[in-house]
């Protein structure tokens, strides 16, 4: 056999090991059709979820406040404004959760102690309470509210519903509680609730 046929054979067989190479990485990198299926599924939930925690109404903007040394919350868009309570008017013969009302830019607005209402640890009013007025299409009130935290975003899907140490009163108006603990009240049902009316004559 001549050079040529030689160099010719040699070149043959690595063509051919190339060939059979070929196969064997389609082969091994070729999943089947429910294989396939099922790893587009899965890429395709990752990017739901990822696409979901991006939508802005995934999102809750919330005022934060402390309230007899816990941290609550309520969503931003209920409230109309947060201001120092320096003082108010008692309103004889209104439920024990009324505060009083109190004059916000000439309007007379009720003040509701959710202290009272929620059952938690009453103190002393001081320079430092803020009131946060509450506002919805039919009722107004302001919230007695011991500091302000601050303004935060938190996911609704991390919001947890069901809560057992969470009873009575507050879980009527609980809207979730957050890794953290937050009690994030429900703004459209305390602004919703007739209990919460007060009858100013």
């Amino acid at each position: 056999m001549t050079d040529a046929e030689n160099g010719a054979d040699h070149w043959a067989a690595i063509h051919q090991r190339l060939a059979e190479l070929d196969k064997r990485l389609d082969a091994g990198f070729t999943p089947d059709a429910a294989t396939l299926e099922a790893r587009l599924l899965e890429r395709t939930q990752q990017w739901a979820a990822v696409s979901e925690a991006e939508q802005p109404d995934s999102w809750l903007e919330v005022l934060t406040f402390s309230l007899s040394g816990e941290t609550y919350a309520v969503e931003s868009e209920h409230i109309t404004l947060v201001m120092p309570l320096t003082h108010y008017t008692p309103l004889p013969g209104t439920r024990p959760h009324v505060l009083g009302i109190v004059n916000v830019r000439g309007r007379i607005v009720s003040v509701l102690d959710l202290r009272v209402l929620f059952e938690l640890p009453i103190g002393g009013l001081s320079d430092k309470n803020f009131l946060a007025v509450l506002q919805g299409s039919e009722m107004e009130f302001g919230l007695l509210i011991d500091r302000v935290l601050g303004i935060r975003k938190i996911q609704k899907a991390a919001l947890q519903k069901e809560v057992a140490n969470l009873s009575g009163i507050r879980s009527a108006y609980l809207l979730g509680v957050t890794a953290d603990q937050w009690t994030v009240l429900d703004g459209a049902r305390l602004l919703g609730d007739p209990d919460m009316r007060v009858i100013i004559e």
